[in-house]
């Protein structure tokens, strides 16, 4: 059975999920890839991400003027987030969404902060577009469009499976 998470995470708590579970999120999701958590971690985040939900996605967007539609979305290679995500995830967001797994530092800091990693299917891009209702905003577009900071606003978004979950158990053992 599919669980459905409101992000950003308010009064809803990760700690009962566990690795296996299937989930979907609604409201809205981040997109940050590795030069966006290096610069949230020199700069600060530029929107509060306590209790947010970061997807590591390079998503292809189109550009009509100041309009942005989205072309498709999917999850980028999380490994390569491991030497910041720790960090940010002690910033506050409680889900991290991406693909292939994370460090042992990720790990722990799944744990102390009670947050959790979910892996989005690759290959999905077209499927995940369909949850995507609007581009509410974008941040740091000078990074180049698969690196800025992309504010989505999603409607089941998923399915996604928990993969670490927040008491360090974690499916890639």
């Amino acid at each position: 059975m599919e669980k459905k998470i409101n992000v950003p995470i308010k009064n809803e708590s990760v700690a009962d999920l566990n690795i296996g579970d299937v989930i979907s999120l609604t409201g809205n999701i981040l997109t940050a890839r590795d030069q966006a958590h290096k610069r949230i971690l020199e700069e600060g985040a530029p929107r509060d991400i306590i209790g947010a939900a970061i997807f590591h996605a390079g998503p292809i967007i189109s550009q009509d003027g100041d309009d942005y539609k989205m072309v498709a979305i999917g999850p980028t290679t999380s490994m390569r987030m491991n030497p910041y995500q720790s960090d940010v995830i002690a910033m506050g967001p409680k889900i991290v969404i991406g693909k292939g797994g994370m460090d042992d530092s990720v790990r722990e800091a799944l744990i102390e902060n009670e947050a959790v990693y979910v892996v989005a299917t690759g290959g999905c891009a077209a499927l995940y577009v369909d949850a995507v209702e609007e581009i509410e905003s974008v941040d740091w577009l000078d990074l180049g469009m698969p690196e800025a900071i992309w504010n989505l606003k999603v409607k089941d978004f998923g399915p996604l499976i928990v993969a670490m979950d927040s008491k360090g158990n974690s499916l890639y053992d």
